[in-house]
C-alpha cells in the first residue's frame, strides 16, 4: 500500500476517518516494517516532523501549508488521550 498516495486522496471527514483505519491496519499487520512501535516515539517523530516540516516541503517542491488549525489537531491528539 502507497501511503502517499492516500494521503493526497484524504480531503473529506470521511476519508480520513478510513486513513485512520488503514493506518491502523498497518501496524497490526506490518509492525515491523514500523519505525515508531509505542505511543511515546509516534508522538516524538511526529513532534520532529512538524519542527522540520518547511524543509520536508522544500525538498518535496511542494508548497508549505498556510492554512493549518493547528488548535484542531491538538484537540484531536488531546482526546486520544481521554475518549473511550
Amino acid at each position: 500500500m502507497e501511503f502517499y498516495e492516500k494521503i493526497e486522496q484524504v480531503t473529506t471527514k470521511d476519508e480520513f476517518l478510513e486513513f485512520l483505519n488503514l493506518l491502523s491496519k498497518d501496524f497490526k499487520i506490518n509492525v515491523d516494517e514500523w519505525e515508531n512501535k509505542s505511543i511515546n516515539y509516534y508522538l516524538e517523530a511526529i513532534e520532529s516532523w512538524i519542527e522540520s516540516m518547511e524543509s520536508y516541503y522544500k525538498n518535496s517542491d511542494l508548497p508549505v501549508p498556510n492554512n493549518i488549525d493547528w488548535n484542531f489537531l491538538a484537540t484531536i491528539f488531546y482526546v486520544g488521550k481521554i475518549y473511550e
